[in-house]
C-alpha cells in the first residue's frame, strides 16, 4: 500500500508474556453462541450493535493523520480501528509487514526489527517451510510490538520484469506463488495474528497503479493471478483479503463485485474480510454493494467513503442493513478465526529474541541465493586464495533493501540512507542498506586471504585492483520501490561497464548481484560466475559469505524469468510511463494549472493471458537468459529410473542421486502439458531433496489438478480433458531432458 508518510519462533514464553502483562477490558458476558463457529459467534455480536458501533468498524484510522481522532493510544503504522469493548471487539493496530515489521521512514523513532531477504528470494528457496518460518518470525515480533493485523501476504504474479514491486511477491508461477504465500500467512497467523492476502487483483506494475484499468479474459485469469490467490487462501486461510488500487476489465478493484462478490465470496466461500488498499477507495453504495467491507486508512482517500457516507445509504436503502450486517460479521470472522479476537494485545511491548530471528532471515537468504552460472569452477572460493578483491559501494558497509511500505527498520540500524528528491516513491520510501557487510563476512570467512576494497567509482582503479588480485567480487545493485517501475532492465550507474572492465583485467571473476527482479547482463559471456543474491536481508553479508565459500552449498532457484532482452517481455517496458513522465514534466513547468496535467486512465491488454513468465517464452520460442526454475549447486545430482501414473490423479516417481561429493540440495520440478497441444508446459509440482554425496531418495510428486485443468467458463469451472498427458521431470522450465506421457481421466471441478 502507498501513504503520503508513507522457526517456531512464537515460544509459549511469548504468549505467557502477552496473559501476563495484558489488562483484559471489561466486556459484558458473551451471548451463548459467543462460544461456537466463528461466524456464528461474530453475528451474535453483530446483532446486538448499533448503527453507529457497526459504521465505527466499517473504516480505520491513518494514524500519521488522525491526530485527536481517537481516544486510544496511536502507534505511528498503517492503520488503527477502535475497539467495541462492551462486545469483546478489540482495537485494532495495523502495520505492513511484507518482510518483517515496518518501519519505513522511522515514524517509530528507534524501532526496529527483523527484516528478512525480498519476497522473491524466500520464492527462489522453493520451500514453503522457509516461507513459513518467515511468517511466524515476522507475526511474533508485530504482536511483542503490539499489532494485531498484518499486511503481508503479497501474491501478485510478475508480469512484467521491472515491476518496481517484484521484490515483494513470490514470481511468476501461480503453483509456486500460491504455495508460498499460503505458508507464509499461516506462519503469521500462527501467532494469532490476522494477515491480509494481497492486491486483489492484477496490480501487475507500479506505473499509474492508481489509474489503469488491466484487461484480461475470465479464463486466463483464473488460470493465472486468481489461481495464485485462491491456492494462497487455500493454504494459509488469511483473515482478510486486500483489494488493489488499479481497474479490472472497467471496474476499480475495491468496488469489482465480479472479483469480491462472485469469485472470492461465492465460488472460493471466503469468510474473511475484504479491506481496501489505502487511497484504493472511490465510492460508498457501489463499493459496499460490491463486496467491500472496510475502508483503510480512510485519511487517505477523497473522502470518508465508510463513516457517515455509509450510514446514510444504509438509512436510505442504497446498501440494505443485511449487507451491512455481513461487512462486519465478516470482519469479525476473520479477527475470531486467526484468534485475534480472543487473544488481547499486550499492555506494553515485549522484549523480542532478535538473535534467532536474525537466523531465520540468514537460513532463507542462503537458500534463495542463485548461482546462475559458474564457469571453471571459479566458486567456491579455494581456501588457498590469498588476494581478494572486492569491489562495489555499498559493500564495505551492508547490502540493500527494496523500497516502500515493505521498508524494515531492520536491527543495526541503516548505514546508508539516501532520501528521493523526485518520483512518486518520494514521499515514503529511502534507498535503505541493511547493516550488514558483505565485505567483513568475507574477511572474517577467510581470515587467510587478503582481502582489499575498492568502490568502484573509479572503472580504471576497480580494473587495476582485480589484474592484481587471485580472484575479483563485484557487487552490484539495483534498486527498486513501490509506486515507481524501473525504465530498463540495465543496471544504473554505469555498473554495467564496470563488471566488463573487471572481468577483462580479471579472468576469475564473481558478479554478485543484489536486485529487485531481473536485469540484463551484457557481460554474461565474459563472467565465469555469477550470484543472484536478490534483497538478501539483515543477514545479507554472512549469507553471501558463506555462499561464495562454499559453507553452503547453493539450493536457490529462479522464481522468475531472466530475459536475454527486453523485448522478449509480452511489453518492451512500463505501459505508460512515457505519458506519465511526459504529463509529469508539463505539471512541474506548469505548476498554477498543475492539475490538468494528472493522467486520467489507460488501459493494460494482458495479451499473453495465463501463459505468464516462462509460458510466454516457450509460447513464443523464445530462449531467455536464464530459465524459470534455473539453479546450479556446487554438487550434482541425477534424475533416475522415473515412473508416471495417470487416471484420476498424475503423479510420478523417481530417485534423486547426489552424484557429486558435496552435500548439497536439489530442487526436483514436473512440468505437464496435454500431448498433442500447442500450449506451454505449465508446473505442476516441485520438492526440495537435501542429500548427502553419493546418497539417493525415491520421491513422489504428485500434480495440482488445477494446473493440468484449463478453466471452462461455461460449466463454470475447471475441466481436465481426457487422453495423454506429457510429463518433463525437469530442472527448470525449459528442461526437456526426461520427458513421460501418461494417461488420464476426464474430470470437472468447482471454481
Amino acid at each position: 500500500m502507498s501513504r503520503g508518510l508513507h522457526c517456531a519462533l512464537l515460544s509459549a514464553s511469548l504468549l505467557a508474556g502477552i496473559g501476563a502483562t495484558t489488562a483484559v477490558p471489561a466486556r459484558e458476558a458473551p451471548p451463548t453462541a459467543d462460544r461456537g463457529d466463528a461466524r456464528t459467534r461474530a453475528a451474535a455480536r453483530v446483532a446486538r450493535m448499533t448503527l453507529d458501533e457497526k459504521i465505527a468498524l466499517a473504516h480505520g484510522l491513518f494514524p500519521p493523520r488522525a491526530k485527536g481522532k481517537t481516544a486510544n493510544e496511536l502507534i505511528p503504522s498503517a492503520g488503527h480501528i477502535d475497539g467495541i469493548p462492551r462486545l469483546g471487539v478489540p482495537l485494532i493496530r495495523e502495520s505492513d509487514a511484507s518482510l518483517g515489521v515496518a518501519n519505513q521512514v522511522e515514524q517509530r523513532k528507534g524501532d526496529v526489527a527483523t527484516a528478512l531477504p525480498s519476497s522473491l528470494a524466500t520464492a527462489a528457496t522453493f520451500d514453503p517451510e522457509i516461507a513459513h518460518a518467515g511468517g511466524v518470525m515476522i507475526g511474533a515480533e508485530a504482536r511483542a510490538k503490539r499489532f494485531n493485523v498484518l499486511l503481508a501476504g503479497g501474491v501478485n504474479l510478475t508480469r512484467d520484469p521491472w515491476n518496481g514491486r517484484n521484490f515483494e511477491y513470490l514470481g511468476e508461477d501461480p503453483l509456486l506463488a500460491g504455495e508460498m504465500a499460503g505458508a507464509h500467512i499461516a506462519g503469521v497467523q500462527s501467532n494469532r495474528i490476522t494477515s491480509t492476502i494481497k492486491h486483489f487483483a492484477l496490480n501487475a506494475q507500479e506505473t499509474g497503479r492508481m489509474v489503469l484499468d488491466a484487461r484480461i479474459d475470465e479464463a486466463s485469469l483464473r488460470e493465472s493471478d486468481l489461481l495464485a490467490f485462491q491456492i494462497a487462501i487455500e493454504k494459509g486461510r488469511p483473515g482478510s483479503v486486500m483489494c488493489a488500487y488499479n481497474k479490472v476489465n472497467g471496474d476499480w478493484a475495491c468496488e469489482n463485485a465480479h472479483l469480491m462478490n462472485d469469485v472470492l465470496k461465492r465460488d472460493w466461500g471466503y469468510r474473511g474480510w475484504v479491506m481496501s488498499d489505502w487511497g484504493a477507495v472511490h465510492s460508498t453504495a457501489k463499493a459496499a454493494n460490491a463486496g467491500l467491507d472496510q475502508q483503510s486508512g480512510q485519511e487517505l482517500d477523497t473522502a470518508i467513503f465508510f463513516g457517515d457516507a455509509l450510514k446514510a445509504d444504509v438509512e436510505a436503502g442504497k446498501v440494505p442493513m443485511a449487507r451491512l450486517d455481513d461487512m462486519i460479521t465478516r470482519y469479525l470472522t476473520g479477527l475470531i478465526e486467526t484468534g485475534v479476537l480472543d487473544t488481547p494485545m499486550p499492555a506494553r511491548p515485549l522484549s523480542i529474541p532478535y538473535a534467532r530471528h536474525a537466523d531465520v532471515a540468514q537460513r532463507a537468504a542462503e537458500a534463495g541465493i542463485v548461482l546462475l552460472k559458474n564457469e571453471g569452477g571459479v566458486l567456491p572460493l579455494a581456501r588457498t586464495a590469498k588476494r581478494i578483491a572486492v569491489i562495489g559501494w555499498g559493500a564495505d558497509v551492508g547490502v540493500l533493501s527494496g523500497g516502500g511500505s515493505s521498508q524494515v527498520r531492520s536491527v543495526g540500524g541503516a548505514p546508508i540512507e539516501i532520501p528521493l528528491s523526485s518520483g512518486a516513491a518520494s514521499s515514503f520510501a529511502r534507498i535503505t542498506y541493511h547493516a550488514s557487510s558483505p565485505l567483513k563476512a568475507i574477511r572474517a570467512a577467510m581470515p587467510q586471504a587478503k582481502v582489499s576494497f575498492i568502490d568502484g567509482r573509479d572503472v580504471a582503479a576497480a580494473a587495476q585492483a582485480a589484474r592484481g588480485a587471485d580472484v575479483a567480487i563485484v557487487f552490484a545493485t539495483q534498486w527498486t520501490t513501490e509506486a515507481q517501475d524501473v525504465p530498463n532492465l540495465s543496471l544504473p550507474y554505469g555498473q554495467d561497464a564496470l563488471i566488463a572492465a573487471v572481468a577483462a583485467a580479471q579472468p576469475r571473476t564473481v558478479a554478485v548481484l543484489e536486485t529487485g527482479g531481473p536485469v540484463l547482463m551484457p557481460w554474461r559471456d565474459q563472467v565465469p560466475a555469477i550470484v543472484q543474491a536478490w534483497y538478501p536481508g539483515q543477514r545479507g553479508g554472512p549469507a553471501i559469505a558463506n555462499i561464495l565459500t562454499g559453507r553452503v552449498n547453493p539450493s536457490g532457484r529462479l522464481p522468475i524469468t531472466f530475459p536475454a532482452a527486453a523485448s522478449q517481455a509480452p511489453r518492451a517496458a512500463p505501459v505508460g510511463l512515457d505519458t506519465l513522465t511526459s504529463l509529469e514534466a508539463q505539471a512541474a513547468a506548469n505548476p498554477a494549472n498543475a492539475a490538468q496535467y494528472h493522467l486520467k486512465t489507460f488501459s493494460i491488454d494482458y495479451v499473453e493471458g495465463a501463459d505468464v513468465g516462462y509460458r510466454w517464452y516457450e509460447r513464443k520460442g523464445q530462449r531467455p537468459m536464464f530459465a524459470f526454475g534455473h539453479g546450479l549447486s556446487y554438487t550434482s545430482f541425477a534424475y533416475r529410473n522415473p515412473v508416471v501414473q495417470g487416471g484420476k490423479t498424475l503423479r510420478i516417481s523417481f530417485e534423486v542421486v547426489n552424484t557429486g561429493r558435496k552435500a548439497g540440495v536439489d530442487v526436483p520440478q514436473i512440468y505437464v502439458a496435454r500431448d498433442g497441444s500447442a500450449a506451454p508446459m505449465r508446473l505442476a509440482a516441485f520438492t526440495r531433496v537435501s542429500l548427502k554425496p553419493g546418497e539417493s531418495r525415491r520421491v513422489t510428486l504428485t500434480a495440482e489438478p488445477r494446473i493440468i485443468a484449463d478453466y471452462d467458463t461455461k460449466l463454470p469451472g475447471w475441466r481436465i480433458a481426457g487422453g495423454r498427458y506429457r510429463v518433463a521431470l525437469a530442472r527448470d522450465a525449459t528442461d526437456r531432458t526426461l520427458v513421460s506421457t501418461t494417461t488420464l481421466d476426464p474430470a470437472t471441478m468447482k471454481p
